[in-house]
């Protein structure tokens, strides 16, 4: 390992995931990362592009993406209307060739991070359908036939909510790492990331009640990091006593965004 990945000035990792970052990108392999919303995974991959200082390309997924779509698109719509037009080199099919994110990735003239975000929510063929492409490293061109060869491999992370359960081909071709939801201590480094200056106490006084709020019985969505930060903001700018904290959740708006969830905060009597 040439240049381990150690986090970076906005990104607070673990050594268990530093590690699996490492791993992966000694073994050439996609890194898989699960987790709860809020535990970083998406931010993850830029972190790791500017720790080894490459170029990020994120392909969003999407219900309706397929695997196509990261290869190449063939425009054959814009063919034909230049056609009828007249236009110059419409013969040419490769002027109506774009690579997706995937091809981008394959091309680029240095190595580059892809993020392959919320796989899971593509259908169920979507992994399947990229074995080959991130097995070999190319994919076939048949229009234009010309295959495409990745230049250099890129480092890739993809991303999965847990909303499907992905097949075990894919999975026996990734690095897998559960990236777990940060304890106090961790969190509050996470904290001094996103402020330059805040009062200690309100921190930890905020801490306390935000994880005693994650354990509150019958609470659905816990919140997650982008909420506690906005919930130090609130309590920030509402000039709140960090000490009323431990009797009541000012602004509770900000951290849970369900019916239910208030009722449960209410219930629990804070």
């Amino acid at each position: 390992m040439d240049r381990r990945f150690q986090g970076s000035a906005d990104y607070v990792a673990s050594a268990e995931l530093m590690t699996a970052v490492d791993i992966a990108v000694t073994l050439q392999k996609p890194l898989l990362v699960k987790g709860e919303p809020g535990t970083g995974k998406t931010m993850l991959a830029q972190a790791v592009a500017d720790a080894l200082g490459k170029k990020l390309i994120i392909w969003n997924i999407k219900s309706t993406t397929k695997a196509q779509d990261g290869l190449y698109v063939y425009d054959v719509v814009q063919r034909l209307y230049d056609s009828q037009f007249g236009t110059h080199g419409v013969d040419d099919i490769a002027r109506y060739i774009k690579l997706g994110k995937l091809g981008e990735a394959f091309q680029a003239p240095e190595q580059v991070v892809l993020l392959i975000d919320e796989i899971d929510k593509a259908d169920l063929e979507f992994p399947n359908d990229l074995l080959w492409e991130l097995d070999q490293m190319e994919f076939y061109i048949p229009e234009t036939r010309q295959t495409v060869k990745a230049v250099h491999r890129p480092i890739v992370i993809i991303t999965s909510n847990a909303e499907k359960e992905l097949p075990d081909a894919f999975l026996r071709r990734c690095v897998f790492h559960y990236i777990e939801f940060p304890d106090q201590a961790q969190m509050a480094r996470i904290v001094q990331v996103h402020f330059d200056r805040l009062d200690e106490h309100l921190v930890r006084q905020a801490l306390a009640a935000f994880y005693w709020l994650r354990d509150v019985r019958g609470i659905e969505k816990k919140p997650s990091t982008s909420e506690l930060v906005d919930w130090l903001r609130a309590l920030t700018a509402g000039g709140i006593d960090p000490d009323m904290l431990t009797e009541h959740i000012p602004f509770a708006g900000v951290l849970l965004k369900k019916d239910k969830d208030l009722d449960a905060l209410r219930k629990a009597g804070r």
